[in-house]
């Protein structure tokens, strides 16, 4: 029998090893930007076109390579910082794997200048998916300039699986701001097709922040310091009337390197407990310094993810270190411990206007489905016969296509009614009381209502009085672009305004007055759920519209807008569950209550 176990040509190889590093072209920024940093630079230049997909450039002032360094740079597994294995566990610096080069090289025209110092000439090297077209010396500036063209040309599933240029362009800032953040002392550009995005001069970390997600976040930041042997933490917490309903911008460095921790998120999360709304979260960027023996930076691919031999003890760091702020910064409260000043003033800002309420249900009525209901349920009894005996033969289901849960599809009558501890709404039904949870009920309403807008593309739009300009951060904006046309679909009108700003003129009838905290809001909810949930683009916006502007547990109603609801919630395809799968409504049996009753 022959040999069947061979090795892999390094074309192969390579291309195999992109899958790892490089897995779409945000991947490659972080390469790049990492090798620029670890070069020494102190400006560091990107450019895109396309969101990186036909051209990505990072050119950098750093140390630049040899003709021979640059040359063994593309070769797999090559690195400058390793020399044993015990160097692993010493690292502090950014790009030491060795393939990343290489990788990206298999998988793109790719195109490398750099020059040293010392040099008049510097080295040009053409790869073409791994194979070297050209090397020889070229006059150009001191450092490195990498520029990569058409990413994955040469393997069309691999390109095929790209998103949308807004989504890609999105993971892209993302891992500019962090790498900004991680390192205020550097000047950063971002060219996105010949437009300006980022233009970052050296800085304090507090004047970075300020300066890639906006003026409001000055005055809006408390610094941040712990040291202990193990551990020390720095960096800045954003007070909590600041708190937003996304988990997107919050920051946590290791050594400079940023990283994904669900339990140190817990451990700062846990110090702000009683400060913040229910569902918001804090801003902060904090960073850990710690012997690179006591950690594992390994054990992710891409390095988000690290390994403490001592969690709780970071852990205990963090959240003392955080709590500290608030407490030196008087953000917690120092006297009245049962009431808070900011989250009393923000849960007052939910309550929304009734005046709009009607308007928000009455188009999304399904009447064929309470004409049904209206045959079956000719007579309605009184609210003295609400705990007499029923005869379990008549109990009339209402059949949805998913969710379904038997005793749970039942048309409310119209007797008795009542709203209970400003959360629930609370009716006689033909089988014993029905108890609905407003929010939820309210919720499906409206997502039916606005998912039948975005498929039929003809949301009414509200004219603005005023209309309202609105800035958002690179990364925002760019989300705002990707999802454009369902925005309009919904019936919002604007346009761009100046650099990452929109004019918005119109938004959906019966959404409010307040135009800007409604598009914000909206932005922040749909972020939050694209974390969470994995939903269609429709349904995603239509969740995030309904949970901004529906009614809130604990919000009191007029008796006009719980009819409104009751009706909306059984006129709907599927009125058992919330969007988001919460219950909307229970019955408590007649049955069941007589129990209680029963001698």
């Amino acid at each position: 029998m022959p040999d069947i176990i061979r090795l892999l040509p390094d074309s192969i190889a390579n291309q195999i090893a992109a899958g790892e590093v490089v897995q779409r072209p945000a991947s490659a920024v972080k390469e790049l930007m990492e090798n620029s940093l670890d070069a020494g630079a102190t400006s560091i230049k990107l450019i895109i076109k396309e969101a990186g997909k036909s051209l990505l450039q990072v050119i950098d002032n750093g140390m630049g390579m040899s003709e021979t360094d640059a040359r063994m740079s593309l070769e797999r597994h090559a690195t400058s910082k390793i020399r044993t294995a015990d160097d692993l566990f010493r690292l502090r610096t950014m790009g030491f794997r060795g393939e990343a080069l290489a990788s990206i090289a298999a998988v793109s025209q790719f195109e490398l200048k750099t020059r040293q110092a010392t040099q008049d000439l510097g080295t040009q090297i053409l790869v073409e998916a791994s194979e070297i077209k050209s090397q020889g010396p070229v006059a150009c500036e001191k450092g490195t300039s990498i520029t990569i063209k058409n990413l994955f040309f040469n393997i069309p599933a691999r390109r095929n699986f790209l998103k949308a240029n807004p989504v890609e362009m999105r993971h892209i800032i993302e891992e500019f701001q962090r790498l900004a953040l991680a390192h205020p002392e550097v000047a950063f550009a971002l060219y996105h097709s010949d437009d300006l995005i980022y233009d970052l001069a050296p800085s304090k970390l507090s004047q970075r922040i300020v300066a890639l997600f906006g003026k409001s976040f000055q005055g809006q930041l408390a610094s941040c310091q712990e040291e202990t042997d193990l551990v020390k933490v720095t960096g800045y917490i954003g007070r909590p009337e600041s708190a937003r309903k996304t988990r997107g911008e919050q920051f946590i460095f290791v050594n400079q390197r940023y990283i994904k921790s669900n339990y140190l998120n817990h451990a700062v999360t846990t110090a702000f407990e009683g400060l913040l709304v229910d569902n918001s979260f804090p801003f902060y960027v904090l960073f850990i310094d710690i012997d690179p023996k006591h950690i594992d930076v390994n054990v992710h691919p891409t390095k988000t993810e690290i390994k403490f031999d001592d969690e709780r003890a970071v852990y205990a760091v963090v959240k003392a270190s955080v709590k500290l702020a608030l407490g030196t910064h008087n953000l917690a409260p120092a006297i009245d411990f049962d009431a808070d000043i900011n989250i009393v003033n923000k849960l007052s800002q939910n309550i929304s206007n009734e005046q709009y309420f009607n308007e928000q249900f009455t188009s999304s009525l399904n009447r064929s489905n309470l004409q049904n209901w209206e045959k079956v349920f000719d007579n309605v009894p009184s609210e003295s016969k609400l705990f007499q005996k029923t005869d379990p033969t008549n109990t009339i289901r209402f059949e949805s296509s998913i969710n379904s849960q038997d005793g749970m599809e039942e048309k409310p009558d119209i007797g008795g009614v009542f709203q209970f501890q400003n959360r629930y709404i609370v009716r006689s039904a033909k089988s014993g009381l029905m108890i609905i949870d407003q929010q939820a009920a309210h919720e499906r309403v409206l997502f039916e209502k606005y998912v039948a807008r975005l498929k039929a593309s003809a949301g009414n739009s509200q004219q603005c009085l005023f209309p309202q300009t609105i800035s958002f951060s690179p990364a925002d904006f760019a989300l705002v672009m990707e999802i454009e046309n369902e925005l309009v679909a919904l019936g919002f009108r604007f346009e761009v305004f100046g650099k990452s700003a929109l004019l918005v003129s119109g938004v959906p009838v019966g959404c409010g007055s307040n135009e800007k905290e409604l598009f914000e809001g909206l932005i922040e909810q749909f972020k939050k759920n694209q974390s969470e949930l994995e939903l269609p683009l429709r349904d995603n916006l239509a969740m995030a519209l309904a949970r901004r502007i529906s009614v809130k547990s604990g919000q009191k109603i007029a008796m006009e807008e719980i009819e409104a609801i009751v009706e909306g919630l059984f006129a709907c395809s599927k009125p058992n569950f919330s969007p988001d799968g919460r219950p909307t409504f229970f019955t408590f049996e007649t049955s069941k209550i007589e129990r209680y009753f029963t001698r």
